[in-house]
Formats: C-alpha cells, sequence, structure tokens
C-alpha cells in the first residue's frame, strides 16, 4: 500500500529546507515518468540533504516513479543505509554510483542517472556523443565517459568513476546509460533534459542514412557562453523548472504529499 501522507503531515516532519527539495526531487521523479526516461523501478535520483550528517534522498525501491511524493522518498546515509522509519526497502546497490559521486563531489546536490533507449544506444557507439545538434554543443562542452564495468555493485569501481567524470556535468556510462549532476534537482533534470534530447537526435539523424554535417569545435568551445546569453544571464533551469512544476501541478499535485 502506498502511504498516504498530506502536505501537512509532510511539513511537520521535516525542515523548510529539506521539504522544499523532497518536492524537488519527488518531481523530478514523476517528470521522468512524464517523459518516459523511466526504466520501471531501475534507476535513481538522489538529492543531498542539508546539514552536517551527509545524509540523502532515493526512490523506495519498488515504487514507480509516476507514485513517488515528498514524504515517500527515503532518507539515507553515504552507505544506503535506512536512517529513519520508511517502510519502503532501498536498493544498496543502486546508490553505489550516487554515493562515489556525492562523495567526491560536494558542489553537487543531485545526481540523476537514466537508462532511456537514446541514451543507452549512444553509449554503446564508440563515439559517444557527435557534434550534429544544437544541443550537443551544451553536452559536449562539459562531457565525460565511463567504461561498463558491469553492474554497478562493486565498491572498487567508484575512485575510477569519480576520476573519470572530474568536475563534469555530464556523464556518458558506456553501455549503461546517462548520468546528470546539477547544483539542485532543477540543474540535474534540466541537464538531463538536454542530454537525451541529443542523444535523441544523433539516433535519429544517423538512421536517417543521409551525410551528416558536424558542428565546428570553435563553436562548440562557445556553447557556455552561448547559454548565459540565452538564459538571460540565469542558468537554462532557473527558466524551465517553476514550469514543470507547474505542469506536473496540472497534471496531479500528489508529487507534493
Amino acid at each position: 500500500m502506498l502511504q498516504s501522507v498530506t502536505a501537512d503531515d509532510a511539513a511537520a516532519r521535516y525542515s523548510a529546507e529539506e521539504k522544499a527539495i523532497r518536492v524537488d526531487l519527488a518531481a523530478a521523479y514523476r517528470l521522468v515518468a512524464h517523459f518516459h526516461w523511466d526504466d520501471l523501478v531501475f534507476t535513481h535520483i538522489t538529492a543531498r540533504v542539508p546539514g552536517p550528517e551527509h545524509h540523502f534522498l532515493i526512490n523506495p525501491y519498488g515504487m514507480m516513479f509516476d507514485e513517488i511524493t515528498a514524504s515517500s522518498l527515503v532518507k539515507i546515509d553515504m552507505q544506503g543505509n535506512k536512517v529513519e522509519d520508511n517502510p519502503w526497502p532501498v536498493n544498496p546497490a543502486g546508490f553505489t554510483i550516487h554515493s562515489a559521486i556525492h562523495g567526491a563531489r560536494h558542489d553537487v546536490q543531485c545526481v540523476l542517472h537514466t537508462h532511456t533507449l537514446n541514451g543507452v544506444a549512444v553509449s554503446a557507439q564508440k563515439r559517444g556523443i557527435m557534434p550534429l545538434s544544437q544541443q550537443s554543443i551544451f553536452v559536449l562542452q562539459n562531457l565525460a565517459y565511463h567504461d561498463y564495468e558491469g553492474v554497478a555493485l562493486r565498491e572498487d569501481e567508484k575512485p575510477r568513476l569519480v576520476a573519470d567524470m572530474g568536475k563534469k556535468s555530464f556523464l556518458m556510462l558506456r553501455n549503461h546509460g546517462l548520468l546528470t549532476v546539477g547544483r539542485s534537482v532543477a540543474e540535474a533534470f534540466q541537464l538531463m533534459y538536454t542530454f537525451e534530447a541529443t542523444c535523441a537526435i544523433q539516433v535519429r539523424a544517423l538512421a536517417g542514412g543521409g551525410e551528416l554535417i558536424p558542428i565546428a569545435q570553435s563553436i562548440i568551445d562557445t556553447a557556455m557562453e552561448q547559454a548565459r546569453m540565452v538564459s538571460n544571464n540565469q542558468g537554462p533551469h532557473l527558466l524551465v523548472w517553476p514550469g514543470l512544476v507547474r505542469r506536473l501541478d496540472r497534471i496531479d499535485p500528489s508529487f507534493r504529499n
């Protein structure tokens, strides 16, 4: 049975800061389902909880992404252990990649990982992301790759993953999928939207069979400045996230509970 918790109940249980992050993270899970990026229950989005305890929020393992609410998110420690009462289990293996990144990247609040068909398809292509679209230039300016080592279960993979990612915001997990990080849930989600669109366009462009026109490196090198200009010197996520949340409120506002 899904928990039935009202927004007032949740507000009483959590600090205002934690409540806000829970709502944003629940919204991200709902949006992943809305855009059909979910892989049943087998990917994760995590967010750092404010405070000195180094706690994180993750999805209840077995709950579909379009069911997740702010209060159903599970609070865990760096080892993936639950630190508060919650009837839902956690997939500790699912936190392996996330804990590695959270542990190394203290500038990151949110880690978002997907197994989309487009993302996995491009991750299996030797060239990886190709400079074929406007979307791709923003990814290529800030992209890292990590080779496939099997299902991410082993602790000894963490240092290699962290070293491969460095300070980048986009990570292509070869033969596996896509990952973005952000200083907020909103930023990680907006970056994933761009990453996924880049992969979808590339798959379609290659399937078309015609000669492709690559974008010049000189244009890619100015991508960050172009992004600042087009977003009025704001991060693009600050422009799109409020509208995405309003869309969810129109569809089903229960993610806030």
